[in-house]
């Protein structure tokens, strides 16, 4: 949501700029340079962007609108999950969390965390690296470079979509000479009637280069970087995932593992140690209660 009070603001100080100094708004109305521009930057994100890429894209900046979904809470849900997890291994042995990982939609573990199991992809990365951890044989130095390996080609795929609107934002400024050009074209073509008239389309071959810079610089840049940081936040929830499934492979107790985890999420969404504890140990309590 913030996102969107941002670009309400770079209209709302562009144009308010404008007509402070006596700037008319309807003189910012020029369709044929709309058209030359969106047109010319819809074409070339058409152009170089797959069609895959771009269903991606459409998600991701649909999803600017959302709150970032990586709070605290979320990761507070996910230690609890670990460690549920990696207790019942330790208590009754790997093969107990086989069916849970198997089909995680009909755990009742997963369950319990809907949160989790909202994120559909990270569940999928967890699951399929515990079942490495199930087979066995893999020796957990291997498994954090399968792990690693398989979270950059994730990053890599998510940041298609940013590289593909940054090349856009790029280009933007010179198809907005582009349109200017076209303008002064139009302009030559009446240089020898009123004054008046030539203004006009001086004036209308400006709005094209005013449109590109700021386009580029207040508009389309701007979401690229949004959606940069929005896979970041991502990746940090595999990087996550894995510091402490990593743990748990080499052995270590259920609350240490997740006290790895811990660690690797970034300081302004991780809870502290205590809270951590208290949560798990709840969760523990809770188990026996039920049990």
């Amino acid at each position: 949501m913030i996102a969107i009070v941002g670009l309400l603001v770079v209209f709302a100080s562009v144009l308010g700029g404008f007509t402070l100094a006596g700037g008319p708004l309807p003189v910012l109305i020029v369709w044929s340079e709309y058209i030359v521009i969106g047109g010319t930057a819809l074409g070339t994100l058409l152009i170089s962007t797959p069609a895959s890429t771009l269903v991606v894209m459409i998600k991701k900046l649909m999803g600017i609108i959302k709150a970032n979904p990586y709070e605290k809470s979320l990761y507070i849900d996910a230690l609890k999950l670990l460690f549920e997890l990696f207790q019942a291994a330790r208590r009754d042995g790997l093969a107990a969390i086989e069916t849970h990982i198997e089909q995680p939609e009909d755990s009742d573990i997963f369950n319990r965390y809907a949160n989790v199991l909202s994120h559909h992809h990270p569940v999928v990365f967890l699951c399929d690296s515990l079942r490495i951890v199930l087979i066995g044989g893999v020796p957990p130095h291997d498994l954090d470079a399968l792990l690693e390996s398989e979270i950059d080609v994730h990053h890599e795929h998510e940041e298609k979509p940013v590289s593909s609107l940054t090349k856009v934002g790029d280009s933007l400024p010179g198809i907005g000479i582009v349109a200017a050009v076209l303008g002064i074209v139009v302009t030559m073509q009446s240089i020898s009637g009123p004054i008046e008239e030539i203004g006009h389309h001086v004036a209308s071959a400006l709005i094209g280069t005013f449109l590109g810079v700021f386009l580029a610089y207040g508009f389309v840049n701007p979401l690229a970087t949004k959606v940069e940081i929005q896979n970041a936040h991502e990746t940090r929830f595999y990087h996550f995932l894995r510091a402490g499934i990593i743990a748990f492979a080499k052995g270590l107790p259920p609350m240490v593992s997740v006290e790895f985890a811990r660690r690797a999420i970034y300081p302004d969404h991780r809870p502290g140690f205590t809270e951590m504890e208290t949560a798990c140990k709840e969760l523990k309590q809770e188990l026996q209660r039920a049990a």
